[in-house]
């Protein structure tokens, strides 16, 4: 009451105190003492407590008087002699509060008062739908593709022109992904990720358990699913911690020794994208160098690349297989391609973090799972002949000869 007492805007307060505690006497005190000025209309609820025979609490915080000047009446007639309008009754009080009210107006105190124009309230969604006035909610919406018309369209673009004007498969995920038709550098990036992540041998976990799951009976779906499963951190999932871990780096301009010291001692995890169990700096991996070449010759600009470079010759000066490995080069690429296509920085962490990045790399290895399997149900090759040993392998049962 101090604080509106101070505040220009306040003409007059209304305080409504209850049976119990000495705050509101504090207030009369105040009033006294002349630290409020303004009219004060004051009302303590509670006065049923004398007609009881006993103590009576009131109200959910089970508020009573713990002495004779914390009762209902007794605090409401110390507020009157304090200077307090106080009424004889709570049923009193809108009388009073308008009489004051009244009186501040005729006095010009208080001004007229533009009331607000009440918003319409919205009819009940219940009765609406009940009366027929709003159709059934939509379960789902699909922004990327129609086939409501007479043909179907990958956002917006008839498919009849997509096979017409030769649209690449990449230039496909840019409207079924992202929406828009990328430009023909991207879009032959994008072809180059897809050709050399589709495969990596058999021994990679996702080839093996598309492998084995063959090998048991199973069919196509299944078979690839298992393999999609096993991609994450450890396998191909790099690629979205690369891009995150990089473009965070640089965006708080720490150095590359910085960036290695805080993922050791912050994040306190191997480097997304940094390290090949064969590959090192003297003997590189093929698809790296591509890729790269690919970026320095077409990309409008490779910030990111060259920062993760500049990390990879510190991380390759610790150990020599500390290299920027595949997974890392397409994750710091992607996001050097999306910041050249106009995405904000904004846009490109949804994308990271929503596993737009990883995609690229779940769609090209699906590819070398369907192989795998179709290698493990082949019939009409049971047996070869090794070209060497002059032994027959059982290519059902590697190792059986």
């Amino acid at each position: 009451m101090l604080r509106y007492e101070k505040n220009p805007q306040v003409k007059f307060m209304v305080l409504l105190g209850e049976v119990g505690g000495t705050l509101e006497l504090k207030v009369a005190e105040a009033i006294k003492e002349g630290k409020i000025t303004k009219p004060v209309i004051a009302w303590c609820i509670g006065t049923i407590s004398k007609h009881f025979g006993g103590e009576v609490q009131f109200g959910h915080a089970g508020a009573k008087a713990g002495a004779e000047t914390e009762t209902a009446d007794a605090k409401n007639e110390i507020l009157r002699q304090a200077g307090a309008y106080v009424p004889k009754s709570f049923n009193e009080l809108p009388e009073l509060i308008r009489g004051v009210y009244e009186e501040l107006h005729a006095k010009g105190v208080i001004t007229e008062i533009e009331e607000p124009e009440v918003p319409p309230i919205p009819e009940d969604f219940a009765k609406a739908v009940k009366a027929g006035k709003v159709r059934r909610p939509t379960n789902f919406i699909c922004t990327i593709s129609d086939d409501r018309g007479e043909e179907a369209t990958y956002c917006g673009v008839p498919i009849s022109e997509v096979v017409e004007k030769e649209y690449s498969i990449a230039d496909v995920i840019g409207l079924l992904w992202f929406k828009k038709r990328f430009p023909e550098w991207a879009s032959k990036f994008i072809d180059m990720v897809i050709k050399v992540v589709a495969d990596h041998g058999p021994a990679v976990s996702g080839a093996h358990n598309t492998k084995v799951t063959a090998r048991a009976g199973k069919d196509l779906m299944s078979s690839i699913v298992t393999g999609i499963l096993t991609i994450g951190p450890r396998f191909g999932g790099a690629i979205d911690g690369a891009a995150k871990y990089f473009k965070m780096a640089k965006e708080k301009g720490m150095s590359p020794d910085e960036f290695v010291a805080y993922m050791k001692n912050v994040e306190k995890i191997p480097i997304p994208g940094i390290g090949h169990r064969i590959k090192s700096t003297k003997n590189p991996d093929k698809r790296v160098e591509l890729l790269k070449n690919f970026a320095k010759e077409n990309f409008p600009n490779t910030e990111l690349l060259n920062y993760a470079l500049e990390v990879e010759k510190v991380t390759t000066s610790k150990k020599e297989n500390l290299i920027l490995n595949v997974d890392g080069t397409i994750g710091v690429l992607l996001v050097d391609m999306f910041r050249a296509l106009g995405y904000k920085n904004e846009e490109i962490d949804e994308l990271i973090n929503a596993g737009a990045f990883n995609a690229f790399f779940v769609l090209g290895r699906t590819i070398g799972f369907i192989g795998h399997y179709l290698d493990e149900k082949r019939l009409d090759m049971p047996l070869y002949r090794h070209p060497t040993d002059d032994i027959l392998y059982d290519v059902k049962r590697p190792g059986g000869a």
